[in-house]
């Protein structure tokens, strides 16, 4: 693959992937359902707000050019968090979580590597 064809490759990969996580993020935030459903975990709410809002603030980061790779650690910091407590909760199911921390990394080691010449 030519270096271009990476680079695009990443870009959609940020571009798809920012937008995901900040609409699931959104959702989290504003849901009754959302919120309904972590009630029932009897953590405190401002745990999912504090979750939610630092997810859209990274999303958001990891999407304006200057501030990819300041934004997808701090996306992978609220990724790591949310597996955290879904393991303490019992809830193995992180797959998603994992998956979209792992395009993250993917994102910005794409971005911080220096363009190779062909």
């Amino acid at each position: 693959m030519t270096s271009d064809r990476s680079q695009f490759a990443l870009l959609v990969l940020q571009w798809v992937l920012g937008f995901i996580i900040l609409a699931e993020a959104a959702g989290f935030a504003f849901s009754p359902t959302s919120a309904r459903s972590f009630a029932k975990t009897g953590m405190p709410d401002f745990i999912r707000l504090a979750l939610a809002w630092g997810e859209i603030g990274a999303a958001i980061l990891f999407l304006i050019p200057r501030t990819i790779v300041t934004g997808g650690w701090l996306l992978i910091a609220v990724l790591a968090c949310a597996v955290v407590l879904h393991m303490l909760h019992g809830w193995w199911d992180v797959g998603a979580l994992l998956v979209y921390a792992a395009a993250t990394w993917a994102v910005i080691a794409g971005r911080t590597q220096p363009l190779a010449t062909n």
